[in-house]
């Protein structure tokens, strides 16, 4: 008979819950175009806010659904890496600027080319693969030996977790009601920004933000409550099974991708096992093969030629570094880790948006 509260039964329901989210992630972002460098590109070069209004509506859904989860205490959100007081504003920074010139390079961000490789593209797969390599060389290698020992270095500690709200707690001592309150009228003011333009009043807008803001509430729900054990039975203090770091992990697309290629290479090793992250990369390709499956648009793509192929390797390696550095990349740190209000998210925003912005006019003034 399954046992449902046993840790090996809830471990194989994580992985089937973040499976099946990314891949409603995967379809949707597919059907609708969804795309974080699409919002950037699309305003430095057309002046249209329609993605990045998507991109909002997105973040203020996921930030009232977080407090209301914080507020009812079903997740510990200082279990993240996205609140802790120690805030990284070097790495994050610079991380997240190296991110930004990648995701241009590579046509996409991590997430957006997960989709492509979906959708039969073989110049996708080459930077999938490439952004891992460079990934693991940033957690384990080389580059996480510079990064510790330079960028790493250079931070501040905040009397406070690092989220806008336990900051405000601290100085005012508001009480959790005061502080739900305040993640809700942010939330509202949000969505009142995104439909003050009436050309956005679009069934597909409107669905395409509520959709991925639900699957971000729906995510840290998983992981931080269904996920959670007091007491792992195996080391006896609390865990958050099917991570790979222990801790309250949320969707994020560069360094899961480190974790598939070291548990493809290490298969025979009994102690690399299956992980949300790892299972993430399957959902989102799988439900972009669905959409495009569906619209029946499913086809190979390789590069144009040699520049092509050396601007998407640059792009990739930079996507890697730079997502493990920023500790996200623009799922990860864009929007689950902006539902939080989170200090480094902030300035991870603004190096993503920063670094695509000089890719953009760099490619611009040599093409």
């Amino acid at each position: 008979m399954l046992n449902l509260h046993s840790p090996e039964t809830i471990y194989d329901l994580v992985l089937c819950g973040s499976f099946s989210i990314t891949l409603i992630l995967g379809y949707i972002m597919q059907r609708t175009n969804f795309c974080t460098m699409g919002a950037i590109s699309d305003y430095f070069l057309m002046g249209s806010l329609t993605r990045a209004r998507q991109w909002i509506l997105a973040i203020a859904v996921s930030v009232i659904g977080v407090g209301a989860l914080r507020y009812f205490q079903l997740v510990v959100l200082e279990d993240s890496i996205y609140i802790a007081p120690k805030v990284l504003w070097l790495s994050v920074l610079l991380g997240s600027l190296m991110f930004g010139v990648g995701m241009v390079f590579a046509s996409g961000c991590a997430g957006r080319n997960l989709m492509r490789v979906g959708s039969g593209s073989i110049r996708a797969l080459v930077v999938v693969v490439v952004a891992g390599i460079f990934a693991q060389m940033a957690l384990r290698g080389v580059f996480a030996v510079i990064r510790v020992n330079t960028v790493d270095q250079v931070f501040f500690t905040l009397p406070s977790n690092q989220d806008v709200l336990s900051i405000l707690d601290y100085l005012f001592a508001l009480g959790p009601l005061a502080i739900f309150l305040f993640t809700i009228v942010l939330g509202l003011a949000m969505i009142a920004w995104v439909f003050s333009e009436k050309k956005f009043w679009t069934l597909e807008n409107c669905l395409i933000g509520l959709f991925v803001g639900f699957c971000i509430i729906s995510f840290w729900w998983l992981v931080g409550n269904f996920a959670f054990l007091e007491e792992d039975p195996n080391t006896l203090e609390k865990a958050y099974l099917a991570t790979n770091s222990n801790r309250l992990e949320m969707v994020s697309f560069v360094a899961p991708i480190a974790y598939l290629l070291d548990y493809l290479t290490l298969f025979s090793d009994v102690s690399k096992k299956l992980t949300l992250g790892i299972v993430s990369i399957f959902g989102m390709m799988f439900g972009s093969f669905l959409a495009v499956q569906l619209d029946q648009d499913w086809r190979w793509q390789g590069f144009t030629g040699l520049p092509d192929l050396s601007r998407h390797l640059i792009g990739a390696a930079l996507m890697g570094v730079g997502g493990v550095t920023a500790l996200g990349c623009t799922f990860g740190q864009g929007l689950s880790g902006i539902s939080t209000l989170s200090i480094s998210s902030m300035i991870a925003i603004a190096g993503f948006i920063g670094g695509a912005y000089l890719a953009l006019k760099y490619l611009e003034k040599n093409n």
